[in-house]
């Protein structure tokens, strides 16, 4: 399924008080990032949810900071992760992009978070915007929905 293709993420009703949602992001393309963000904060806005915001240098530290944000005095319902990786000239796209996402999924699953990742991985800034713009096919909306649901879920499960 492609962008285009998919369905606009809505924001899903959770039962319970109203999450509390960190936003990790990595601002350096900004104008990306920064529609990634508008995206997932109307979600998180229609389904009631509390917001923290944190920036972090780089894709490669989204999953180190989620991580610290666990072992903090603060707590979290869940998480969205933000970010953009372009391809350049050179391999290190390839190590950013599967190492940004191994630690996502890594820190997730070892954590048992409600993570939704919004770490776009394309081969141009014209391909970012056009995942991050306010047409409603936002990957920044479709992680804050995934986090939502996965919080909905972990809450019926017990989990939480």
């Amino acid at each position: 399924m492609s962008t285009i293709d998919a369905k606009l993420p809505a924001a899903p009703v959770i039962p319970g008080p109203a999450p509390r949602v960190l936003v990790v992001r990595a601002p350096y393309y900004t104008q990306v990032v920064d529609g990634l963000r508008d995206g997932a904060g109307r979600i998180l806005g229609e389904a009631g949810a509390t917001v923290d915001l944190l920036d972090v240098a780089g894709a490669l530290e989204l999953a180190g900071a989620i991580r610290l944000a666990v072992g903090g005095r603060r707590r979290f319902d869940g998480f969205v992760a933000l970010g953009c990786v372009v391809k350049g000239e050179t391999d290190h796209y390839d190590h950013v992009c599967r190492e940004a996402m191994a630690g996502l999924t890594l820190v997730a699953l070892r954590h048992g978070l409600c993570l939704g990742n919004g770490l776009l991985t394309v081969h141009s800034e014209a391909q970012a915007l056009a995942r991050s713009g306010r047409d409603g096919h936002n990957k920044g909306a479709e992680a804050a929905a995934a986090c939502l649901l996965q919080i909905g879920a972990a809450r019926w499960l017990g989990a939480v």
